[in-house]
């Protein structure tokens, strides 16, 4: 997946005497794959906003493969937006880190060099803003999740009241979001005569560079009209589609992964042997070759990225949100349910009429091979954390399909079920009455509304329907409220296992 995965700060406890370092990679058991490269002779090229597990797991990996084929001027500085977890756990690693691979053949361990230094926005913004300024930094990349991009997802626009958008527009020098530290560098680059920087989005919005590229404008534009031409004009943002899916790290595989080394490592990520990087090839600035480490270099991403986040992340929000009220824990633990996996099938056949891809593109067989992804034993990606935050994922991977299915005359019911789902999901009380943790920006006003209508299909849809910053113009179509509505009240009635196990597609 492409949105950023949480991680949680490590407990600080040491394996043996020794801690994963520059100094130790000597020590590490002959099969650990080690970088094959000078670390010290690398200076860095791209600044990364967001670097949590999911950049760890799959960009940075790319990186490391080009490092070590000589691509010495593309190091990786991450910077941290809100936690100083990732910084406090890497440093005294040198920022090294270990990515473990696990299938149902074992798991392979490797060691990634190619992060440099890890800055924290809110202790120093200031040096974040002029690592970014800095001519050797020509590519700024971002996995910031969804809502990390304070836009309203329905319309892709820039979200004027967000306090975080608020707050930089009044203190440009020191902002918060992503979006005020990438329009503070750039003010920066061009007031000192510099070239841009390329923007590159590995997050899983609807045509992620033009959407950043309008929401990075719009918002120069509340500072200075110039600024934003220049912007418009200058500064290229290429869409990418970026899959590999990314679980979160817990103490377990902390534990395993020093167990493996035979030393501790505070910050591992573990991760599937897939993984796919489709990038639009646009970087005036320059650029490693990907496609040595096998990145994908077209002129149009647009299809390929309506194909995942119609098949991949429409089925995984669909599986997690009924999944977890079922009971599942993990996505491989509802893929063991022979409905729940034939149903996640159905959203993905659903969704296949609504795209066009280019000639020779096997939809069923993407469709198989993301059932067995789903399925491997080996990940434990858990219903909850893919659950997150769906408010800014609905629009994207269900609600598009839905509007080009009804455009299309054709059923909606099997979609209606997955966001019937969410809809229970937020009420915040599970099938067996306890709490559930919903981590959502819009968890506040959901659970109002949840609380206002009580766990009444025919009051609870219509008025999650009406929130606008989720459904726009899509919820007030009769067709939507009808097919939601019967979903959600039999998911009341009988429950999501039953529910699914029941479902007919009309």
């Amino acid at each position: 997946m492409s949105s950023e995965t949480p991680e949680i700060p490590p407990s600080g406890s040491k394996h043996g005497d020794f801690r994963l370092s520059d100094a130790n990679l000597r020590r590490l058991p002959g099969q650990i794959r080690q970088p094959a490269y000078d670390r010290s002779l690398i200076s860095p090229g791209i600044v990364h906003l967001g670097i949590g597990a999911f950049h760890r797991a799959h960009q940075a990996v790319v990186v490391d493969d080009l490092l070590a084929g000589g691509a010495t001027d593309w190091g990786i500085v991450g910077a941290s937006l809100r936690s100083p977890a990732t910084r406090d756990a890497l440093a005294p690693q040198d920022c090294l880190y270990t990515l473990a691979v696990r299938s149902g053949a074992g798991t392979e361990h490797r060691i990634i060099g190619s992060v440099l230094a890890n800055e924290v926005a809110p202790e120093k913004p200031g040096q974040l803003i002029a690592r970014m300024a800095d001519p050797a930094t020509r590519i700024v990349s971002l996995t910031v999740t969804e809502k990390g991009y304070c836009h309203t997802p329905q319309t892709g626009d820039l979200d004027e009241h967000h306090p975080d958008i608020v707050h930089d527009l009044q203190n440009p020098g020191t902002p918060r979001s992503a979006v005020g530290f990438l329009v503070a560098a750039l003010a920066r680059r061009r007031i000192a005569g510099a070239a841009p920087f390329t923007v590159l989005s590995c997050d899983n919005l609807s045509a992620n560079g033009h959407t950043v590229g309008r929401i990075v404008t719009q918002f120069a534009a509340l500072r200075s009209r110039n600024l934003a031409k220049w912007i418009e004009t200058e500064v290229a943002f290429p869409s990418t589609m970026v899959d590999r899916i990314v679980p979160e790290t817990t103490e377990t595989d902390r534990a395993a992964v020093s167990s493996a080394l035979g030393m501790t490592d505070a910050w591992p990520v573990v991760t599937e042997p897939f993984t796919q990087w489709i990038v639009e090839d646009r970087f005036p600035a320059g650029r490693p070759d990907f496609a040595a480490a096998g990145v994908q270099l077209v002129s149009d991403v647009t299809p390929f990225e309506h194909m995942k986040l119609r098949l991949l992340n429409a089925s995984h929000s669909a599986l997690a949100y009924l999944g977890y009220l079922a009971g599942h824990e993990t996505i491989a633990a509802t893929m063991t349910d022979e409905r729940f996996a034939a149903f996640a099938l159905q959203v993905m056949q659903n969704a296949a009429p609504t795209l066009a891809m280019p000639e020779g593109t096997d939809l069923a067989a993407y469709s198989a091979s993301l059932r067995k992804r789903f399925s491997n034993p080996a990940l434990h990606h858990r219903t909850w954390q893919i659950a997150m935050d769906g408010s800014q994922k609905l629009p994207q991977r269900l609600l598009a399909t839905m509007q080009d299915r009804l455009r299309m005359g054709r059923s909606i019911d099997t979609h209606a079920l997955a966001v019937a789902g969410w809809m229970r999901y937020v009420t915040g009380t599970d099938e067996q009455g306890r709490a559930i943790d919903v981590r959502d920006p819009l968890a506040a006003k959901l659970k109002s509304i949840a609380e206002s209508t009580g766990p009444v299909a025919d009051l609870l849809a219509p008025a999650l329907l009406e929130v606008e910053q989720i459904f726009g113009t899509l919820g007030a179509d009769p067709r939507m409220r009808s097919a939601v509505t019967d979903a959600l009240e039999k998911l009341f009635k009988v429950g999501a296992r039953e529910a699914v196990r029941t479902f007919r597609a009309a």
